[in-house]
């Protein structure tokens, strides 16, 4: 044994060390290459393959932002002109509030300076009717002073009438 040690050189192989050698590289190969490599290559092609799908998956969720921002954008002015619209429009109301608010009081006040002059008309009419009757009544009184006063001519019962007529001019 001691022999085959000494003989031994790693550069000058025997035959029988250079045939089991490469036998069993062989075999440990083709173990490896159907247990190891087959699971880690198959493992490789599945990574690629999520790889793949994930940069895929990345690129058709890009678009989507892409497409969702234009429809925001859309979005964004439809209300925009939606707002401008609404505030337009409330201030139509506001102006034909404003103007029914003013033709109403201008109507409100004709009917209050109407009411007025026909209140100023009716008391004038009772004040000229309650004068007529206070001249009436002294009609009555100066006719019944003239009757009852026993006058001897015409003369005395003209200046009597005018003497009282203007008694009530002063008054």
């Amino acid at each position: 044994m001691i022999y085959l040690a000494i003989d031994f050189s790693p550069i000058k192989p025997d035959v029988g060390l250079l045939f089991w050698t490469t036998l069993i590289f062989l075999l440990f190969w083709l173990i490896v290459g159907k247990f190891a490599f087959g699971p880690i290559k198959d493992a490789l092609k599945k990574r690629e393959k999520n790889i793949q799908d994930s940069l895929d998956q990345a690129a058709k969720a890009k678009e989507e932002m892409s497409a969702l921002k234009a429809d925001n954008e859309e979005l964004l002015v439809r209300a925009r002109e939606e707002r401008a619209l609404i505030i337009k429009e409330a201030n139509d109301a506001k102006n034909n509030i404003i103007t029914e608010a003013k033709d109403k009081a201008k109507q409100e006040a004709e009917r209050m300076i109407s009411n007025a002059k026909i209140e100023i008309d009716n008391q004038k009419r009772s004040a000229l009717l309650e004068v007529k009757n206070e001249v009436g009544a002294m009609a009555l009184d100066i006719a019944e002073k003239v009757i009852r006063k026993e006058l001897s001519n015409d003369q005395t019962q003209k200046t009597y009438v005018n003497q009282l007529v203007d008694e009530i001019k002063m008054n």
